[in-house]
């Protein structure tokens, strides 16, 4: 086996100083051998020599080889005597099995290193990939692991985004085209999933000697999901069987990794899909005209990002306002949607549609807490004057804090059966009225200020 040339010589081990000891005592009595003439002793110490040499590695191995060779040359000159045709073949045997031997362990040494850099990459690079939690992270990783390979300078993932093909991470000569989509030059509209010429595209993108030499590795997730591609190329030799191997076998567990990331993402595309559509059906009842449940969720969203909120919470929030009305539909339509004030019969079965919303949703395991919380005390009051709970300023649950200003702002600005549209203003009006009573002094701050800034931008447009 070949081993990448990137792959240096290991050091001395920490022993090496006895060694290296022994092995000059030992071509110091090969000189003595020389001096006595005695040809066993010369062997021997030359031999010992170069068995001690062996285990220090690079240019000491070669050092037995140009002892003995010196201590013929001397014996030749020194005594003038003239050697016989046995001793010559002797002599260069032995330099020849000392140098064979040399090279064999040098080439040993490099694989053995070259084999212990690779499982110590991927071995490092599994705990990294396994960690990463979304495909760009587990390509960084992947690319990490490449590095450390050290297969080849010049390499790139290539992996689909939206449909087209595009260099995600690299190193080397592909860094330049990091983020660039890859497209076909005869400006062919082929599926770019299904054919070859993606590689090709991606190879084209270099000067010839840096892809001299190249491997196309493909990455499948699931079954023969086809996710991207791995390119290596250099400038020197062909990749050997083992550099492929490796490759391959890194190759199928990023698609492993990647493919359950996908397949993650699309469970919860679907999840998210189905409770906006489960949203806005639920809506209609309430809602003739419809758009309630986008307003709120494009609403919300804004404001929890402007409180800094991460991506977990945003997702919380998002579904919250797709169910959180789930309960109405439990309650009766004469009471839905009649026109006029509510008696306290029919109050209290309207209130009802909090929990009833909240205990609906108990099965669905992999809705967050956050959700539930809104779902159930979205009409709960800063002051503890709300319903289903009763419970008073912090103790609400911030998802449920932040959506009450959403929620009563849309019902005051859109027309209800019991009540016709409010203007902007006085909604907003009202809202600022209801601080520190009926919602948090914080997030109504937050609130008006972005509606603010919100009018603002109009203005200046």
């Amino acid at each position: 086996m070949t081993v990448p040339s990137a792959v240096s010589t290991p050091a001395p081990p920490a022993f090496s100083v006895p060694i290296l000891s022994a092995a000059f005592i030992s071509a110091g009595l090969v000189a003595y051998g020389v001096v006595l003439q005695n040809t066993s002793v010369v062997v021997g110490m030359t031999v010992l020599c170069a068995a001690l040499t062996q285990r220090l590695g690079g240019l000491w191995r070669w050092m037995p080889i140009v002892i003995y060779a010196l201590a013929f040359t001397a014996s030749l000159i020194f005594y003038k005597a003239r050697p016989e045709p046995w001793s010559l073949v002797g002599a260069l045997a032995l330099i020849l099995g000392l140098g064979l031997l040399s090279i064999r362990e040098s080439s040993t040494a490099r694989e053995t290193e070259w084999l212990h850099n690779t499982v110590k990459a991927l071995e490092e690079g599994s705990v990294k990939l396994g960690e990463a939690r979304d495909a760009e992270a587990i390509i960084r990783a992947g690319i990490a692991i490449l590095q450390n390979l050290r297969v080849a300078p010049h390499f790139a993932v290539v992996a689909y985004r939206r449909g087209t093909p595009m260099i995600l991470a690299a190193r080397g000569a592909f860094e330049p085209f990091i983020e660039q989509p890859i497209v076909p030059s005869d400006n062919d509209s082929r599926s770019v999933q299904a054919d070859h010429w993606v590689a090709e595209e991606v190879l084209a993108l270099l000067k010839r000697p840096q892809r001299k030499t190249q491997l196309v590795v493909n990455i499948y997730g699931r079954a023969t999901q086809h996710l991207g591609l791995i390119l290596l190329t250099r400038e020197d030799r062909e990749f050997e069987a083992d550099e492929k191997s490796v490759v391959e076998s890194f190759a199928r567990f990023l698609g492993a990794q990647l493919g359950q990331v996908y397949a993650i993402r699309e469970l919860r595309d679907a999840n998210d899909l189905t409770l906006k559509a489960l949203g806005s059906a639920l809506e209609r009842r309430d809602d003739d005209t419809g758009g309630h449940t986008q307003r709120v969720m494009t609403l919300s969203l804004r404001l929890a990002a402007r409180l800094g909120w991460d991506d977990e919470r945003l997702k919380a929030v998002r579904w919250g306002a797709y169910l959180h009305d789930l309960g109405k539909i439990a309650v009766p339509d004469s009471i839905l949607h009649k026109r006029g004030p509510l008696d306290a019969n029919e109050r209290a079965s309207m209130q009802r549609h909090a929990t009833l919303g909240y205990d609906m949703l108990q099965d669905l395991h992999f809705l967050p807490a956050e959700t539930l919380d809104l779902v159930r005390h979205h009409h709960e009051r800063w002051d503890g004057g709300g319903y289903p709970s009763g419970l008073r300023g912090q103790d609400i649950p911030d998802t449920a804090r932040l959506f009450s200003i959403i929620d009563v702002y849309d019902a005051l600005v859109n027309a209800r059966p019991y009540k016709p549209a409010w203007s902007r203003e006085r909604a907003l009006q009202e809202l600022r009225s209801q601080t520190g009573s009926q919602f948090d002094p914080q997030f109504m701050d937050a609130f008006l200020r972005m509606m603010s800034e919100q009018d603002d931008a109009k203005l200046v447009r």
